[in-house]
């Protein structure tokens, strides 16, 4: 299948996260199918495979620490049902996985990777304001992403930074935009404004198929990038690729990087 390029126009200005060179390759969680997803560890060996783009999820300590982890409590990981928002950083610092340290601070995370650039799904609303924190002080905002399945939080981001701060749509955005992509010439009817330069969807969400032509034309009509998560094979990243979207997550880091080698499109 030849690739599809669908004319876009940038409506929202420029945003610098995006400027890395498309289509972008997101190591999810920092490469989740080899185990310890979101930790220095996983950070340092998706840098290590070439990877320029790091997923990652952010909750809140105790005492107000942005900290990269996924879900709510350690019981996946560890065990240890406790949540992340009951612990203190003192506490969370010393939790180990295999002997290596589980949960980084956001801001020190940022410090450790200079010219890397982060795409931050916030997990909590006690999550917004710390993370916000951690990036203005490591001078990070050219280099961040927020994201989050709240439109709430994504309100909160919005209205708290400098329009330089890219943000990804929210669950509501994601359904006016998919239901427009469906009305054609009719989509004005919606009254969709949108307030972010990009949209991070699944492939499919239940038996609804989100991403297509027409999702993707009408995304980018609006100036919108497609990011799609969370793609592992290899006949699937090549149909996105084909299609035309401007970014692809996968936990499969290996698998990723050798579709886009084998396209000339390594490193991302």
């Amino acid at each position: 299948m030849r690739a599809i390029h669908f004319p876009r126009r940038r409506v929202l200005g420029p945003y610098p996260f995006l400027n890395g060179g498309r289509p972008l390759a997101f190591a999810h969680r920092g490469g989740a199918a080899d185990g310890d997803e979101n930790t220095p560890a996983a950070f340092a060996r998706a840098v290590a495979c070439g990877y320029r783009y790091l997923e990652t999820d952010a909750h809140a300590s105790r005492d107000g620490v942005a900290v990269l982890f996924h879900d709510h409590d350690l019981s996946r990981l560890t065990g240890d049902s406790v949540t992340i928002a009951s612990l203190k950083w003192s506490d969370l610092r010393t939790i180990r996985l295999n002997g290596e340290p589980l949960i980084p601070r956001l801001d020190d995370t940022l410090a450790s990777w200079p010219g890397i650039r982060f795409n931050i799904d916030t997990k909590s609303d006690a999550a917004v304001q710390p993370v916000l924190d951690a990036v203005a002080g490591a001078a990070a905002r050219d280099r961040v992403l927020i994201g989050s399945f709240s439109d709430a939080r994504l309100a909160r981001v919005r209205a708290a930074t400098s329009p330089r701060l890219a943000t990804a749509m929210g669950t509501r955005e994601v359904a006016r935009l998919w239901a427009a992509s469906r009305l054609g010439f009719a989509a004005g009817l919606l009254g969709f404004v949108p307030r972010a330069p990009a949209v991070q969807v699944p492939l499919y969400r239940g038996r609804i198929k989100v991403v297509d032509e027409r999702f993707v034309r009408h995304a980018h009509r609006l100036g919108i990038d497609v990011h799609v998560w969370t793609v592992d094979d290899a006949q699937t990243i090549s149909a996105l690729l084909d299609l035309g979207v401007d970014g692809i997550m996968t936990d499969r880091l290996d698998i990723l990087a050798d579709v886009y080698r084998a396209r000339g499109l390594w490193p991302a």
